[in-house]
């Protein structure tokens, strides 16, 4: 986050003094924005920038134990400038928050600077080696130029000049939701190559009496856990690329200054950091449980991808925040259609189909369930603004009738994003296929129409609700899902390593190219301190004076 914000936030002159710095590692850096007492709610930082026009200098201020900066990674023992986000105070007001590049520890010493208290948080339910950090300010003087001005600006007399539109600040928080999206796609990826060798070594019990235990893998409960999250993995990796390119184009628009997709790239990349992290943290327990208790051993690196992927959750914007946010965009749009405003982003054309009343029919087919979802996104909405509206209508304030509405908000902005996820997935891959050998096109087929089954079946009540799928067409859909497990299995092992990730990276014991799961099992238990010797110092210290004592 620090080089992408200096890129994105910098005027050309900060830059080209930044970002050579920030390259070369002479400024080792971090985004220091959340704070021990806030995280999601930026208005709500404490942080204060006031500047003093005299000196043309910021004075940094923590003015409370709860506007410590707490969390940014490396801040502990390891960078020495920050990128930290403060309220603005020139000419005796505040102007909300901004971003400013801080030296907090000497070049030489690395000592921290006086007026600077950073440290370490202590120790965390994963992610261990993020030296995530505090910081406080005690009248610490920054000059004027170190305001990140791309956007907005304090001249040297202390006139704000206000950027066109606030959301432009927020624009390195989009950019890391977008990585995010990647990251937890990778990470589920690796969870699922690791869970499918394993279960391609491992054999267990004897369902046929004189025959030899079957691998794990033909099981059809274990297929039912896993090849999910294979396609999963590929579909969040395809959708994870086109949101990038999304991104990419919106911004050069707004390098252009035309900011019309600003708002549905916000909410794109709110709800797909959302959804994603919630999907991948899932799949990634799953790949654990499926290898039962050495699923559980660290050394399957399962437990630190879980870690690394449920910290994703919370992390630049939690899930349910991010969600109310895409909500707010959703509505928005919903408001439009019943103004008769026509002219919607791309995302949210499909919402035009399910506005009036339509002889939308339910299909059993790979569009016929895109379509069901689009029904059932369309049909949250509608009753997500019925509901806020009837609030209002009844006295509630605006703020209020948001809260009381907020379950329905954010189930249907679960909704739209599964809608956003089922249509790319099977759009690029169609597209793909064109390009690909039959073969392979027929099984990334399979593999879409897994996934667009699979959250069929887990989202049945709500296409019940909202479309006219049939008990029928249900029993279908169920036989079709067992179907496409049995045609998957003898790629299985293939679809896992396209992945493509080499062992070093990998780093598991169940789950490296080769196989040798129970030599590698037991090469890491040798490793162990514990078995350095026979018979451990404890024995004599603690379990030897206990028995004695207990023989008296």
């Amino acid at each position: 986050m620090f080089i992408a914000t200096i890129w994105g936030l910098m005027n050309d002159e900060q830059k080209a003094e930044w970002l050579p710095k920030a390259m070369e590692m002479k400024a080792i850096g971090t985004y220091a924005q959340t704070e021990l007492g806030h995280g999601t709610f930026l208005r709500g930082l404490e942080t204060t920038a006031t500047y003093d026009p005299e000196t043309e200098e910021f004075i940094l201020n923590t003015p409370t134990l709860t506007a410590y900066k707490w969390w940014p990674g490396g801040l502990g023992h390891t960078v020495n400038h920050c990128i930290v986000v403060a309220q603005l105070y020139t000419q005796g007001k505040c102007h909300g928050i901004q971003p400013f590049i801080v030296q907090i520890r000497d070049l030489e010493t690395h000592m921290p600077l006086p007026g600077v208290h950073v440290g370490e948080i202590g120790p965390k339910m994963g992610f261990q080696t993020a030296n995530n950090g505090f910081l406080g300010f005690k009248n610490f003087r920054i000059p004027r130029k170190n305001m990140l001005m791309r956007n907005s600006e304090v001249k040297k007399d202390g006139t704000f000049v206000r950027s066109r539109s606030d959301k432009l600040t927020y624009g390195t928080m989009v950019i890391v939701r977008v990585n995010i999206v990647n990251d937890a796609a990778m990470q589920l990826s690796a969870a699922a190559i690791i869970a499918v060798r394993y279960s391609a070594v491992r054999h267990q019990s004897q369902p046929k009496p004189n025959e030899p235990e079957p691998q794990i893998l033909d099981y059809v409960t274990q297929q039912r856990k896993l090849f999910i999250n294979i396609a999963t993995g590929h579909a969040l990796r395809i959708v994870g690329r086109w949101l990038w390119k999304t991104m990419l184009g919106v911004l050069q628009n707004i390098s252009e200054g035309n900011l019309e997709q600003l708002p549905e790239l916000h909410a794109l990349s709110c709800c797909l950091k959302a959804v994603c992290t919630q999907d991948c943290t899932a799949g990634i327990e799953q790949c654990r449980l499926a290898c039962g208790g050495h699923g559980y051993m660290k050394s399957s690196n399962l437990p630190l991808l879980y870690g690394l992927t449920t910290a994703a959750m919370t992390y630049e914007g939690e899930n349910t925040v991010l969600l109310l946010q895409t909500a707010r965009f959703l509505l928005k749009t919903w408001t439009q259609i019943l103004e008769g405003d026509t002219k919607l982003n791309p995302t949210v054309l499909y919402l035009l189909n399910f506005a009036k009343p339509t002889d939308y029919r339910w299909e059993n087919t790979n569009q016929g369930i895109i379509k069901g979802f689009q029904a059932v996104a369309a049909g949250k909405i509608k009753t997500a603004y019925d509901t806020a509206m009837k609030h209002v209508g009844a006295g509630k304030s605006q703020e209020e009738a948001w809260n009381l509405a907020s379950i329905q908000l954010v189930e249907a902005s679960e909704a739209h994003c599964r809608v956003i996820i089922c249509e790319v997935f099977s759009n690029e891959i169609q597209r793909a296929s064109n390009t690909l050998s039959p073969n392979l096109s027929r099984v990334l087929q399979q593999l879409v129409e897994l996934y667009l089954v699979h959250w069929a079946l887990e989202k049945k009540g709500d296409i019940l609700l909202y479309s006219t799928i049939s008990r029928d067409d249900i029993a279908a859909l169920r036989i079709r899902y067992e179907e496409l497990l049995a045609l998957i299995r003898p790629n299985a092992v293939g679809l896992a390593d396209g992945f493509d990730f080499r062992d070093e990276v990998l780093n598991s014991t169940l789950g490296a190219y080769d196989g040798r799961v129970y030599e590698r099992l037991m090469e890491e238990a040798l490793k162990s301190p514990l078995n350095a010797e026979p018979v451990n110092s404890s024995f004599h210290k603690y379990i030897k004076p206990f028995w004695e004592k207990a023989k008296l």
